[in-house]
């Protein structure tokens, strides 16, 4: 789209503050003439957009401007959301401003839409438009949707391959894209072994870093096309800041200085995902939980296992994570995952919902999985087995609440895994009271196949683990029950790939306990 008129620039003297497409101004700005204006030198959108953190009768729309010349300017952006795709019947319509503190990121809440409608939208930037984007609403909290179809992605770093599962969501008929963590590598990203693109990147450490990672992802196509087709709910797990991450501290810094690098890195995953104004970090906090309702058909809570957890335990001088053998600190009762306010907040929204489904969503796998093979038992201290107390407050808080059909997913560790909860977490002879579904990765490299076999011997509570393939769960909520089939694709050393079916699960409502079919 060119020759879009009236439209004018700040001047780069004026001072804003931005925060989340509405303006805090200090005094008020003055607008330059239309013939004065910032003139960008190519598409500013190349970026792309997004939608996601749906309500009943809203969305977040996102953006990210880019190019020569911007400096400190602030830039009105026009945003336009749509019935139809063609933009031909415009609903509404608005101005944000993006700025350099926020880089240059729009996050337009938009309101009084109607409940369960598709709408398409789109931004203009000078006599730039970006490409339109397809969202939608949530369905009404009383109403009682047939379905609910859902893709769940994670673990998708850059330099390993293409991104090759998202084309394959763009033929799903999704309701909604689920985005369980690891969405970037704060890794360097140079050339190595198995490598298919890089930009030279050292390790993201500082907010310039992590805003220029967060670009060099976004500028994937086929994940631009998955943002613009479907909306988006997100959670973080630890390389969106530093490997194995454990609340203040990672294997290898903690205190002031692992702050701040949270902090930056906090805030850059605002700036590039739709999320609402209630989610703006301060300094190194950032709330990432709430709760997504699908009118009486599912409750989908969206949950953070990194930023209130406590240490990892058990760990050598400079060690990471790892299988470790059990230490007495490791079954500590203050040890959380979740942190107190977030385990009351899940507690509170199970307790008052009526849904058919209720889902929580998070970074690491909770199902109980033995590394030892014989009398002694170790655990991946990482996951929630590096957490039993915190586990099993969780199981617990199942069994006193009894929601209907509690649905655990996932992703981290490069395979697909799909497990039964028991209600005491280690002993397997307790009932099955949950079901987990973990996603494999996106790209990233998978774990020995043969190391994950042989686990299972003597974990008979996992059902499936497989990292031959990478790929993504398709889930499909109904009244009656939910059907999750872990999709793969053959390659993502070439940018077009094939896709395959590596199993599929059903859970019955009201039976708990994934079954093979």
């Amino acid at each position: 789209m060119a020759n879009v008129k009236d439209v004018r620039f700040l001047s780069r003297r004026d001072a804003l503050v931005v925060i989340g497409g509405s303006m805090l101004l200090p005094l008020a700005p003055r607008l330059v003439k239309a013939s004065d204006a910032l003139r960008f030198k190519s598409d500013p959108f190349k970026l792309g957009v997004a939608s996601g953190s749906s309500t009943p009768t809203g969305v977040v729309l996102w953006t990210r401007i880019i190019g020569d010349g911007l400096e400190q300017t602030a830039v009105p952006v026009r945003w336009e959301i749509s019935t139809d795709e063609h933009m031909r019947k415009i609903e509404q319509r608005g101005v944000a401003y993006a700025t350099a503190e926020w880089a240059h990121s729009i996050h337009v809440e938009v309101t009084a839409l109607k409940p369960g409608h598709e709408y398409w939208y789109r931004f203009i930037a000078g006599e730039h438009a970006s490409s339109v984007g397809r969202t939608r609403t949530l369905p009404a909290i009383t109403a009682r949707p047939e379905r609910l179809r859902i893709a769940v992605a994670c673990c998708q770093k850059f330099e390993t391959g293409f991104f090759t599962s998202y084309p394959h969501m763009m033929n799903d008929n999704l309701d909604f894209i689920m985005h369980v963590g690891d969405y970037i590598y704060e890794y360097e990203v140079k050339p190595g072994l198995g490598s298919v693109r890089w930009d030279g990147s050292e390790e993201a450490t500082t907010l310039e870093d992590y805003r220029a990672r967060y670009a060099l992802y976004r500028s994937d196509l086929d994940l631009q096309a998955a943002h613009a087709a479907h909306p988006w709910l997100v959670t973080w797990d630890d390389h969106e800041v530093a490997n194995d991450y454990a609340g203040d501290t990672s294997y290898d810094q903690s205190g002031e200085g692992f702050l701040a690098r949270r902090a930056a890195a906090y805030r850059a995953y605002y700036e590039h995902m739709p999320l609402r104004r209630s989610a703006i970090p301060v300094g190194p906090n950032m709330r990432r939980y709430d709760a997504y309702k699908f009118g009486a058909l599912a409750q989908v809570h969206m949950l953070d296992s990194r930023q209130h957890r406590s240490p990892l335990a058990c760990l050598g001088e400079g060690e990471s994570d790892g299988p470790g053998a059990r230490c007495t600190a490791l079954f500590a009762a203050a040890r959380t995952k979740l942190g107190q306010q977030q385990e009351q907040w899940l507690s509170a929204e199970l307790k008052q919902s009526r849904a058919t489904w209720n889902v929580m969503a998070w970074g690491t796998p909770i199902a109980h999985v033995d590394l030892d093979p014989g009398p002694g038992v170790a655990y991946r201290r990482d996951s929630w087995d590096g957490y039993p107390a915190a586990r099993q407050r969780f199981l617990d808080t199942l069994q006193e609440i009894h929601p209907n059909n509690p649905i655990v997913i996932n992703g981290d560790i490069h395979a697909f895994q799909v497990a039964n909860l028991n209600r005491q977490a280690d002993d397997l002879q307790t009932p099955v009271i949950a079901s987990e579904f973990t996603a494999t990765s996106v790209t990233s490299q998978g774990v020995s196949q043969r190391a994950l076999d042989e686990r299972r011997k003597w974990n008979p509570n996992v059902l499936l683990s497989d990292a031959t393939r990478r790929g993504y769960l398709l889930m499909e909520f109904s009244r009656d029950r939910l059907q999750t089939d872990l999709v793969t694709v053959d390659t993502i050393k070439e940018r077009e790939a094939k896709r395959g079916l590596t199993a599929r699960y059903v859970v019955e409502s009201g039976k708990p306990g994934p079954q093979l079919v």
